[in-house]
């Protein structure tokens, strides 16, 4: 079994990315009011926590942004760079712990400004109209807008997250998938397919209890432990997988494994296999996941090393053409920083 996304989201969160992620690069431009509490504190990756004693210079500490309360007409609005360019499929927006202090309604909407940030002159679109929001208590607290119509089908950079009038919102995810522009990479240009600026995306997995796999894919090296994948410590058989869709098809001609900050818990060794699967629905059933186990080998299973950098190339990697997919496995458990799989586009 996998404890990949829970069936209590939508379908438009599997496969998805969150694009307003801060660990990735998504980026608070510029706000009405943040009074209480900063835009940038809204695209945090963990979830809202709640500190019942924590107070500083302007009142009670909230785990999001927060405008003041307004005694003027209008309403508070921010404005968000995604961390990268992205078709959106829809959004939570949580309200978690702000109780008093939520926002009665909100609107989003988007932009597309081609190397830079929005000016006076950027054309915005709604893609979600004025909709009611509720206190942030327990599950309730998510408040999910699936994008419809042309804007589901468009690329994104910008949002303009606007909040009525007032009020508190912990978190803004953004799902959807990154956009990457292949016809601009030639035939014999080395990328790396499992970028996740490069439409990348973690499927399935064993277990994500310290960390997704989606972390592996990030940018430049890990920042500390919690920067990669990391499962629980593993009591009885078998070993820890990922499926992982590439960002395009291609032939992997390298790939690096690296365990930088896991030192007494890298694992023992890993493999890579892999499969051409174009068109494939996802996500994967379990009849699939299965499956998976027996694709072909690209990396034999090998031995790893802690807080270091993998390299393999040439014979040690098995040349079985193009795929779209692959299986990365962790002998027995343990955590892995960034998985790099350098190749061309098929």
């Amino acid at each position: 079994m996998s404890d990949a996304p829970s069936a209590d989201l939508p379908d438009f969160t599997i496969g998805a990315v969150n694009l307003a992620s801060a660990r990735l690069g998504a980026k608070g431009l510029s706000v009405t009011d943040d009074f209480f509490a900063p835009l940038d504190r809204m695209l945090q990756d963990e979830p809202a926590k709640f500190l019942p004693d924590v107070y500083d210079d302007n009142g009670k500490w909230m785990d999001g942004w927060e405008s003041r309360r307004k005694r003027v007409p209008g309403h508070d609005f921010g404005i968000v760079r995604l961390a990268m360019p992205g078709v959106i499929h829809g959004f939570d927006v949580d309200t978690s712990h702000f109780t008093g202090n939520y926002p009665p309604h909100c609107s989003i909407e988007a932009a597309f400004v081609d190397g830079g940030d929005p000016d006076d002159t950027t054309v915005w679109t709604e893609i979600v109209a004025k909709s009611a929001l509720g206190p942030g208590i327990g599950a309730a607290a998510h408040h999910f807008f699936k994008t419809s119509g042309a804007a589901s089908e468009k690329v994104w950079t910008h949002l303009r997250l606007h909040i009525y009038p007032d009020g508190g919102i912990a978190r803004l995810r953004v799902y959807g998938t990154a956009h990457f522009d292949w016809s601009k990479v030639d035939a014999s240009q080395e990328v790396d397919l499992a970028y996740i600026y490069n439409g990348a995306k973690s499927l399935a997995w064993s277990n994500a209890h310290y960390g997704v796999p989606d972390q592996m894919l990030g940018p430049g090296r890990g920042i500390n432990m919690g920067d990669g994948w990391e499962t629980a410590r593993r009591r009885g058989p078998g070993h820890d997988w990922a499926i992982i869709r590439l960002g395009h098809a291609g032939l992997i001609h390298r790939v690096v494994v690296d365990t930088a900050h896991f030192k007494g818990n890298f694992p023992d060794s890993c493999e890579l296999l892999g499969a051409n699967l174009p068109g494939h629905s996802e996500p994967f059933n379990e009849a699939e996941i299965a499956s998976s186990e027996a694709w072909r080998p690209i990396l034999p299973r090998q031995k790893l090393q802690m807080d270091h950098i993998h390299d393999y190339a040439g014979d040690v990697l098995q040349a079985i053409g193009p795929v779209t997919h692959v299986r990365y496995a962790m002998y027995p458990d343990g955590g892995t920083s960034r998985l790099r799989l350098f190749g061309t586009k098929a």
